[in-house]
């Protein structure tokens, strides 16, 4: 039997309040079906329940509606206990990460202050004593073995290698948990339980080295199963291929690994690494993943170098990761990596110089990956568009390893330079390989045959100052009209798609809308996937087989300013409206590679020659420099990458279009990068003076025009508080909730000027906001409200709208409460432009 506590306002079934109803098991079973089915039933599917189930017939209704409220009650409770004791379970796991990070640099003070107290104390001898250049030799070798160990010679043998990952294991451990190297934390970084853990970069050493602390979801084994699987979450790796595998005495194993990764722009050969792999399982039941390169120093076996593949050294590296109560485990990750910075041009130095670029590549990536998987299994039940995020993951994957293999044009992909038009700003690669036809030559659902003869690749780099690449990748993203040409893209929707396509021509008419719809994204919401719908295209009516709207499979990555040292993406293909997940893709795109920052100035933005024009960097090893934490003028690097498929006869025709798109883009992306840069010319500091002016002025109009209007015709409010004056007044408009937008006094309104909520409705930057004209967000309702209201608001002054719909310009739906519409009068009392205000506007 079960007792339950009725204590319903008027009692029921002849019952006091506060006493106990008592529920047979027959009844409770019966009332848990019901919740099952239905948590919260109304009040005639309770009634229905009592008709149904005679056993329940002597209870009151009153009663069982309190049992439901007592059993949702209950679940909530058990959900939070559970929810509290995941919490506390993360809490303490965190609090002892954070424990063994104090106390290893507790020891690293001491080592730091014993070794200060021994420098000075021997610099005070030599000051009261001769020279004794024994003692000195002495010492000098010994910070000379200290910094640089001497391994002793070894052979390919299985003992000689387990020399090298014994020593391998230790010099690892020493950087992950020891004070061997010094770290210093990631700039940007933000701490807390939810963070992504403690992720260090090094300072001083050799290479670049990046460092990381964490909690995962998974046990030890499972971790380092998905680590082993380099190419699944490191994008910029190509390959890894296991050559040998040799089992340890202590139940470890050796692994003779060759890995290859993409050069992530044109202006840089790739790298290769030849390297041994060593797993093995600690006293206190941590498992270790720890590896490092085989070079002379070890006298280990070598492989021959790869054409085309600059051979660069990884120190060692590895996973420390130790089971944590509860469930789940505690990881550490060290990166440290010779990248050869000696093979690059100058200006590409910081790429391969920076700490944090590794730390935002690697080992940040690594945890991520963990994370999401994480994530993903906790949550088996979730799809998008029906499909399931591991399926959304490896289309992601796909996007980035097709751009990432046409930019760098191996030729064990087929990939061959065909000649240049007597420029070499494009270069131009083409592919016809078996194994690139047989992934793009399918048929689809029209019935036409897919004819391709090949794959053609135009791609180039130009190097950009002041320009932040979240910022103008965020601009690429949002406004494709800027940029893309629509007979480029259906020329390549219909190349994927059918057989008999010919050039694009001046028939073809125009995409007028973009629709995104979004598909998935990361924990951290640093890269997006989505289809781009373009739509509304005009056509002639012999054009039957042309597409009245194309879908593009989308990626994007890196569109945080705040990030430091994170590259920013936008890779995009045409792809069928059956969306297939065997659907051939030949993805397009941009990558934008921060640089940091340089003294010099020139020209904001140039086009670089590739390589040829470039000076190469310095030889002789240097220590890890953080270029891109300096001050100074900020670079970047874009590289540019477009692919079409083509027919055997159009080879030529097509390879000269391609450079022609190629060039457009890229004078279009140095005119919006012009108009992007914050500091361009020598009067850019006067320039910006004089636009703080103007913007502060138009914002003390807004709010003397609506205090006026609102006087006008109602009682009278202020925008903002009353006690804001001065140059709080931009500031407190700016960082006003609702969206305020201005517009134009023309015959088609468009935006002039919108606060930051405004920007976030629109989905745009003040750049391109006056390229977006009023009626073009408006819905049928919208539009008609504007032609009646809008001649009485020049009139009046003020006009209010009822709620509604609007779009921003991505074609994202937008609700709001109401809208208020007031012109804006200047100091001459004259009207200046037309303002309006969406009150609790939010994305459908």
């Amino acid at each position: 039997m079960m007792a339950m506590s009725c204590k319903d306002g008027k009692g029921g079934a002849g019952l006091d309040n506060g006493k106990y109803v008592r529920y047979t098991p027959e009844q409770v079973e019966a009332l848990e079906r019901l919740y099952h089915e239905c948590p919260k039933p109304s009040s005639l599917r309770r009634q229905q329940l009592i008709r149904e189930c005679p056993i329940l017939s002597n209870i009151d209704p009153k009663q069982i509606k309190v049992w439901f409220q007592n059993r949702r009650c209950r679940e909530k409770q058990r959900k939070e206990a559970s929810s509290l004791q995941a919490v506390n379970r993360k809490l303490n796991a965190m609090n002892k990460l954070l424990m063994e990070e104090n106390d290893r640099l507790q020891k690293h003070v001491s080592q730091l202050v014993y070794e200060n107290g021994y420098y000075r104390q021997h610099t005070q001898d030599k000051g009261l004593t001769s020279k004794d250049t024994s003692c000195e030799s002495v010492v000098t070798s010994g910070q000379q073995n200290r910094l640089v160990p001497q391994h002793p010679p070894r052979d390919a043998s299985p003992a000689g290698l387990l020399s090298i990952a014994e020593e391998t294991l230790t010099e690892f451990l020493s950087k992950a948990i020891g004070t061997a190297v010094e770290w210093v934390q990631m700039p940007g970084m933000k701490s807390g339980p939810d963070s992504i853990g403690i992720v260090a970069i090094s300072h001083g050493c050799t290479g670049v080295a990046a460092r990381a602390c964490g909690l995962v979801g998974f046990e030890p084994t499972r971790v380092a199963e998905i680590l082993e699987d380099r190419p699944s979450w490191c994008r910029e790796c190509r390959a890894v291929d296991v050559l040998n595998v040799l089992p340890t005495a202590n139940g470890g194993t050796i692994e003779l690994l060759y890995m290859q990764l993409y050069a992530p722009t044109t202006l840089a050969p790739a790298r290769d690494f030849w390297l041994l792999r060593y797993t093995s399982v600690m006293e206190d039941g941590s498992l270790v993943v720890c590896g490092r390169s085989l070079n002379n120093t070890q006298n280990g076996p070598s492989v021959p170098h790869v054409p085309n593949f600059v051979r660069a050294e990884i120190l060692p590296s590895g996973y420390l990761i130790r089971p944590c109560e509860g469930g789940g485990s505690i990881i550490h990750i060290v990166d440290h990596m010779d990248l050869e910075p000696r093979n690059v041009p100058e200006v590409l130095l910081p790429l391969y110089e920076s700490s944090t670029m590794l730390a935002q590549k690697t080992t940040m990536a690594a945890l991520r990956h963990l994370r999401q998987i994480a994530q993903e299994v906790s949550q088996p039940n979730v799809s998008y568009w029906g499909r399931r995020p591991a399926a959304l993951r490896a289309l992601s994957l796909k996007l980035n390893r097709g751009f990432n293999e046409a930019l760098n044009g191996f030729a064990d992909q087929g990939w061959s330079l065909i000649g240049n038009d007597g420029t070499d700003d494009i270069t131009v690669l083409v592919n016809a390989s078996s194994d690139k036809l047989m992934a793009l030559n399918l048929a689809y659902a029209n019935g036409f045959p897919a004819v391709n003869s090949g794959v053609l690749c135009a791609k180039a780099s130009m190097l950009l100052q002041n320009v932040p690449p979240a910022v103008l990748l965020r601009f690429l993203r949002e406004h494709r009209s800027e940029w893309a040409d629509d007979n480029i893209d259906s020329y390549s929707a219909m190349a994927a798609k059918v057989g008999p396509y010919s050039l694009p021509g001046a028939r073809i008419g125009n995409f007028t809308n973009q629709v995104v719809l979004s598909l998935a994204h990361t924990i951290e919401h640093e890269e997006l996937l989505e289809v781009i719908k373009l739509e509304g295209f005009a056509h002639y009516t012999e054009d039957t087989i042309m597409p009245r709207e194309i879908f593009l499979l989308q990626l994007c990555s890196g569109t945080d300013e705040n990030a430091v040292g994170t590259s920013a993406e936008l890779i995009f293909a045409p792809i069928d409206a059956s969306f297939a997940d065997e659907a051939p893709v030949l993805p397009s795109g941009f990558r934008i590679i921060p640089l940091g920052s340089a003294k010099e100035t020139s020209s904001p933005n140039r086009t670089l020659d590739l390589a040829s024009a470039l000076d190469v960097g310095p030889a002789g090893n240097k220590s890890s420099t953080d270029h891109l934490t300096g001050n100074g003028t900020t670079r970047s690097v874009m590289t540019i990458a477009f692919q079409f498929a083509f027919e055997s006869h159009l080879q030529d025709n097509v390879a000269a279009m391609a450079r022609q798109y190629v060039r457009s883009i890229v004078a279009s992306v140095q005119r919006v990068a012009l108009a992007l840069s914050p500091n361009v010319g020598s009067h850019s500091g006067l320039r910006s003076q004089f636009a703080n002016l103007e913007a502060s002025t138009l914002a003390r109009w807004i709010l003397q025009s609506y205090r006026h209007a609102t006087i006008t015709c109602f009682s009278g409010s202020d925008l903002l508080k009353s006690n804001v004056e001065g140059s709080d007044v931009l500031k407190s408009l700016w960082h006003h909730s609702d969206a305020i937008l201005c517009c134009s006094l023309k015959s088609v309104p468009v935006f002039t000027f919108a606060n930051q909520a405004g920007l976030d409705m629109l989905e745009t930057s003040l750049v391109a906001l006056q390229d977006i004209a009023l009626e073009k967000i408006l819905d049928d309702n919208g539009r008609k409200a504007l032609c009646s209201e809008f001649p009485l608001t020049i009139e009046q002054g003020f006009a209010c709208f009822e709620g509604g719909i609007c779009s921003s310009s991505m074609g994202r739906p937008v609700s709001y409460e109401r809208a208020v519409a007031w012109k804006v009068l200047n100091e001459e009392e004259t009207a200046h432009c037309i303002c309006f205000m969406f009150v609790n506007w939010s994305f459908i």
